[in-house]
């Protein structure tokens, strides 16, 4: 694909047309640019507009008070009419952002713009398929873009209670009041879903059957739990010596409205379940090609056709499979595929923790001692460091079940509270040993959690937009550099563990493309990750289903490490003996979340600056 070809794959192309990205230290004559202070209100009011319409931001980063404290007691609309008015208002912002005349700005003004329009275009297209979830603009769930308002891994049971227990603190009655308002909010959310699933289904939206049946086996499993036993009701400990009988209150809510809500939601999806097929794709979806031909341009922020990522995904597994066969016969294991030595050293008891509440505490904590390890190595890969503000906690068990491997939180901007790294624990055999490591270093330290801090140094429109391929392009090649930092010199089965990892991602994309654009059953699809990748049936029948949820999001972890690791080549190549390794990665995780098509300009811009 051809650099013009990268730079004008963005929708219209209005996002890219007057990028022009300098080097950061010109500005213009006399100081500071005047048409910068008007886009910077500009983009503080679209900044604002974000949060009116996803308020949980706002309470994630710390910034639901003064002016924002309304915003505590919000939950974002998840009804079909707050979908058309968020369709609207961005439409409109759109516009106006497409009116602004770059020319005029200076490189970093000019950035800001053209990722914040990028977006926005994004997601207009994503508003006008009419069905599904299209969260883009949403920084705490950006990335999970799908046809079905409710999965899995999709909806309010799955975000809000998590939202409600790890990011509204209650520190006094008015937070405590905010958070009854907020359970409100809840039970109206899953009834706004209801409504949008019974919608969905009248116009041919019905996810596969086995999706909607691992859905409906989590909703009953947290629905036949005591309502005094939920976590979103118990917040007695929380609210101890404060008036106003919050806990009480809770209590009543969580009965009354939101366990009603979640009969009905329940209710629904059986209806949905009573006309599924198992078609695993959204091909079979009105516009399906189209859709899916827009979820992976969401995701990847790339100009590589579906067949092109394939036969990439298809190449990539190949070489890293060579890599992992010596490493294993360097063990002394010969014998079968690479895939079959996989499967079986997971299942060495050498490499598993205790199945228990003893074992899940060891991984706990052994995942801090790779985390504090790291830390000490950074320096040795950034020029600036940031604090990395982190704690691990396991994935709650209500929800483990349809939860990936790992997830990260972001903390607060001011570091009052820190990130999480969450890690699903429902099976200690589902992450041997072997794999942690790699698992921190993607979510933790160097990855997620430590690149977001980075972006709260931007203004704040570039802390709420945040785009698949450049996050979790950057967590991949946060894994490759803790591989460059020796953190496996001892180790080679730690080492497996990541190039497995590297491995599974480039499996992701040829498993992706099968299920959407070359029509793999769930079972084909299953089948051949377990044998090429070695990753246990369980956790692999997991991913696949996933990606039916999450259509085009798995392609964009090795989109985004691929395009990091050709800039870096370029920078060594262009900039020889005056190449610097952390002066790189400063430039790539300082930048923070853009398309990676906006990432080449910046990058290139660099190098020639530090050409002189």
């Amino acid at each position: 694909m051809s650099t013009l070809a990268r730079r004008q794959f963005l929708l219209s192309g209005s996002a890219l047309a007057a990028l022009q990205l300098a080097p950061a230290g010109v500005r213009a004559a006399g100081g500071t640019n005047p048409a910068d202070a008007v886009v910077e209100r500009t983009l503080a009011e679209v900044a604002d507009a974000l949060l009116a319409e996803y308020p949980e931001n706002a309470s994630a980063l710390g910034l639901d008070t003064g002016k924002r404290a309304v915003l505590k007691s919000r939950l974002t609309d998840r009804s079909l009419e707050g979908v058309h008015k968020r369709a609207d208002a961005t439409r409109q912002r759109l516009e106006r952002l497409r009116a602004i005349d770059r020319n005029e700005l200076g490189p970093e003004a000019r950035t800001h713009v053209a990722v914040t329009t990028a977006a926005h275009e994004l997601a207009v297209e994503g508003f006008d398929f009419g069905f599904g979830e299209m969260p883009i603009l949403n920084g705490l769930w950006y990335y999970s873009n799908g046809p079905y308002a409710v999965a899995q891994n999709v909806g309010a049971f799955v975000t809000v209670p998590s939202f409600l227990n790890n990011s509204h603190p209650i520190a006094n009655s008015a937070d405590a009041d905010a958070y009854l308002a907020r359970m409100e909010a809840y039970a109206s959310a899953l009834d706004g879903e209801t409504a949008r699933l019974s919608h969905d289904r009248g116009i041919g939206v019905v996810a596969p059957d086995f999706l909607l049946d691992r859905t409906l086996r989590q909703l009953r499993a947290a629905r036949a739990q005591p309502v005094q036993d939920w976590a979103i009701a118990k917040i007695a400990n929380r609210t101890a010596g404060m008036p106003g009988e919050h806990a009480a209150r809770a209590l009543k809510l969580a009965s009354s409205r939101i366990a009603p809500a979640l009969d009905r939601q329940m209710a629904e999806l059986a209806r949905h379940r009573s006309v599924a097929t198992s078609d695993a794709g959204v091909w079979k979806l009105p516009r399906g090609d189209a859709y899916y031909d827009w979820v992976l341009r969401a995701s990847t922020t790339s100009p590589l056709s579906a067949e092109e990522a394939y036969q990439q995904g298809l190449e990539q597994v190949e070489a890293l499979n060579a890599q992992m066969d010596s490493l294993l016969r360097a063990q002394g294991l010969t014998l079968g595929t690479v895939g079959e030595r996989m499967t079986a050293l997971a299942k060495d008891p050498r490499h598993l923790f205790p199945n228990s509440d003893a074992g899940r505490k060891q991984i706990l904590e052994y995942v801090g001692g790779r985390i504090a390890d790291i830390r000490t190595r950074l320096p040795r890969a950034f020029a600036t460091l940031v604090p990395g503000n982190l704690i691990v906690k396991r994935v709650p068990p209500e929800i483990e079940g349809g939860a990936s491997a790992g997830s990260a939180k972001a903390g607060t901007v001011d570091g009052s509270v820190p990130g999480i790294f969450f890690i699903n624990l429902r099976d200690t055999a589902n992450i041997p040993r072997f794999a942690i490591p790699t698992l921190a270093y993607h979510e933790g330290v160097p990855g997620h959690i430590w690149q977001g801090e980075y972006s709260y140094k931007l203004p704040l429109i570039r802390s709420l937009l945040a785009f698949n391929a450049y996050s979790e392009g950057w967590a991949l090649y946060a894994e490759q550099l803790a591989d460059e930092l020796e953190v496996y010199a001892d180790d080679p089965f730690g080492q497996l563990g990541y190039l497995q990892s590297i491995s599974f991602r480039a499996c992701r994309v040829v498993v992706d493309i099968g299920l959407h654009a070359k029509r793999w059953t769930r079972e084909q699809a299953i089948h051949w990750f377990a044998t090429t990748n070695g990753s246990s049936l369980d956790y692999v029948t997991s991913e696949v289903d996933r990606y039916c949820a999450w259509p085009g999001q798995a392609c964009g972890y090795k989109a985004g490490q691929n395009e990091i690791n050709r800039l870096r080549r370029k920078a060594i190549a262009d900039l020889g003996t005056r190449y610097d390794l952390r002066q790189f990665n400063d430039w790539v995780v300082k930048a923070g979340g853009m398309p990676m098509t906006v990432l080449e300009e910046l990058v290139e811009a660099r190098i020639a600056e530090s050409r002189g």
